[in-house]
């Protein structure tokens, strides 16, 4: 009414929490130049201590990689979403030592089991385990991303309606 636009209570970013435990790793140090360009999109990678992925946030699975269950993308209501890349070059493993445990067009809570890697059999088969967890680029969503302290690792800023 007269001109004013409406003010939206909800917050236009998604604070993503790392979904794995481990050493944070700048994504240009990973040895996949795809993912160190940041032709992938921003993020950053994880030196995992534990083979566990679990959900950055909530939202649905908009896909997986179902013969080597080595990615996942996960999407926000927003819109918005993160891939999780497990390893480099894991899908030559064709699913050996991987277990999900959700489907694509699943819904999941913050903290939820994704995904569990053994990560002995992926070094013995001469894989890194270092994960990639990256924005994709060229989502219309999305206004930007940053990185932040504390909790969370990234803020993803994306359009409201």
């Amino acid at each position: 009414m007269f001109g004013r636009k409406k003010k939206n209570a909800a917050p236009s970013y998604l604070d993503l929490i790392s979904p794995l435990s481990g050493k944070i790793i700048p994504l240009e140090e990973v040895e996949d130049e795809a993912f160190s360009s940041k032709a992938m999109g921003e993020g950053f990678a994880v030196l995992p201590d534990l083979g566990k992925v679990t959900a950055p946030f909530d939202g649905n699975i908009a896909h997986i990689m179902e013969k080597s269950k080595h990615a996942i993308l996960i999407e926000h209501t927003s819109g918005a979403q993160v891939l999780i890349h497990v390893g480099m070059n894991t899908v030559a493993l064709k699913g050996e030592g991987f277990k999900a445990h959700v489907r694509s067009g699943d819904k999941v809570k913050k903290g939820q089991l994704l995904l569990e890697f053994d990560m002995e059999t992926i070094s013995r088969a001469g894989y890194s385990i270092l994960t990639p967890v990256v924005v994709p680029a060229g989502q219309e969503c999305i206004r930007s991303v940053e990185p932040v302290e504390g909790e969370a690792i990234l803020r993803i800023h994306y359009l409201s309606e």
